[in-house]
């Protein structure tokens, strides 16, 4: 898996790249980066590019002065694979935030995209969630807490959302590093404060006309983005909707197989056409 990076109307983009074939784009949420797919990249039979939104992961600094709310994101996503000069479109996986961010990318340039898949991703009024709620109304006090306090709360939310305990354990290790490396407080009232349901109520009403192929994956257990909304989904985008019993939010962490196989009967749809 190899971390690349360019510049883009002043901004540095950062994404990892594996393997060949048809294009798939990634893209993560909050509180994870590109690592949130380290699992689902080799099962996929195309060439993967998981984008890191700016102001998460590695890039955290370079959000400091940029709007990265879900709308904006969408922007720099489209900027971002436009500068790509991929030899066709490709296939658009979003998780939670970026799920988001992929709803409203594909509503703005549907002709750019081969295909959307959605895995327990937030939409119309599902979120912020009431611990990212909580975390804005004290967005001033959680900017200058000691790092030490705040990890108790990243840990809590991590495991809620697993239910794979090892997996859980090892995506801790993976996604703590870089908010340890920026100051977590500051970064995270950041990644919160930025946060507006809007952006995916102003397009909801347009995404049963988006007539892209799609697919739906969804922890039936997720208590942060609850089935009734990956039902919804499924139906607005003439989806089947695929259940992981049991499963809870992070699946391409903890599933990595169901979101792979999900991906590529969508890559031999749009190859079949």
């Amino acid at each position: 898996m190899e971390t690349r990076s360019t510049m883009i109307n002043g901004r540095r983009a950062r994404w990892a790249e594996h393997g060949t074939g048809s294009p798939v784009v990634l893209v993560h949420g909050i509180p994870t980066s590109p690592r949130l797919w380290r699992h689902v990249m080799p099962l996929v039979d195309g060439k993967t590019l998981a984008w890191e939104m700016p102001g998460y992961g590695s890039s955290i600094p370079d959000g400091k002065d940029l709007d990265i709310g879900l709308s904006a994101q969408a922007e720099y996503l489209v900027e971002w694979i436009e500068s790509l000069d991929l030899d066709e479109p490709p296939v658009l996986v979003g998780h939670d935030l970026g799920g988001g961010v992929a709803q409203i990318a594909t509503v703005r340039a549907a002709e750019r995209f081969a295909g959307l898949v959605l895995t327990n991703s937030v939409s119309y009024d599902s979120w912020p969630i009431p611990s990212v709620k909580a975390m804005q109304r004290v967005a001033p006090v959680l900017a200058v807490l000691p790092q030490l306090l705040m990890y108790p709360t990243f840990v809590q939310l991590i495991h809620r959302g697993h239910d794979d305990r090892n997996i859980a354990l090892e995506s801790l290790a993976e996604h703590w590093g870089p908010y340890v490396a920026q100051g977590a407080a500051r970064s995270m009232m950041r990644q919160v404060s930025a946060l507006n349901v809007q952006d995916t109520l102003d397009i909801a009403d347009r995404l049963a006309a988006l007539n892209l192929p799609a697919r739906v994956v969804w922890g039936e257990a997720d208590a942060f983005q609850k089935i009734k909304y990956g039902e919804r989904l499924a139906a607005d985008l003439g989806a089947d909707l695929i259940r992981i019993p049991g499963g809870k939010h992070f699946t391409p962490e903890d599933h990595p197989q169901a979101i792979a196989a999900a991906i590529n009967s969508l890559l031999t749809e749009s190859r079949k056409d």
